[in-house]
């Protein structure tokens, strides 16, 4: 029976080339000259600290810029508000792994509401959908990704 699983993944090494190749852009900026800012990278949490809180919005603007030319989908990123105080503005921003069981369920609820031959099951953070012929999981990809899930989507192990 073929079947297709749906996940939501970030490339951990791709984040780590980006996050460093911000780290020399702020470094050699005109506009960052003499100031102390740096991004760093913590398991699934960007760090991003600097003197302002301007200056984070640039900062943020960079890795955003870095990240894409990297291919991280921009959708991963959870944005945290940022904290200030007299000399130092600080903001986290984590990154959005799996599909969390919510989410499945809405999108079982929605393949099942497309009437498509197809059967879905959640299995941990992923979730995998099976049917009778590759017509039907077409369709069943098209419709997920037509749906606003909150998270980047890829459609991995498709077996036939």
């Amino acid at each position: 029976m073929p079947s297709f699983d749906v996940v939501s993944e970030v490339d951990l090494q791709e984040v780590r080339n980006a996050v460093d190749q911000a780290n020399r852009e702020v470094g050699t900026r005109f506009d960052f000259k003499g100031i102390t800012a740096s991004f760093e990278l913590a398991g699934d949490v960007i760090k991003l600290a600097s003197e302002r809180d301007f200056q984070l919005r640039q900062m943020m603007d960079i890795l955003r810029q870095k990240l894409v030319k990297r291919g991280v989908d921009i959708g991963s990123l959870d944005i945290k508000d940022s904290t200030t105080s007299l000399s130092a503005a600080r903001q986290e921003v984590g990154l959005k792994q799996g599909i969390d069981t919510e989410t499945a369920k809405s999108m079982i609820k929605a393949l099942k509401a497309a009437k498509l031959k197809v059967q879905a099951q959640i299995q941990g953070e992923q979730l995998r959908v099976s049917g009778k012929n590759r017509d039907d999981l077409q369709e069943a990809i098209a419709h997920l990704r037509e749906g606003d899930w909150g998270l980047p989507l890829k459609f991995t192990n498709f077996r036939d």
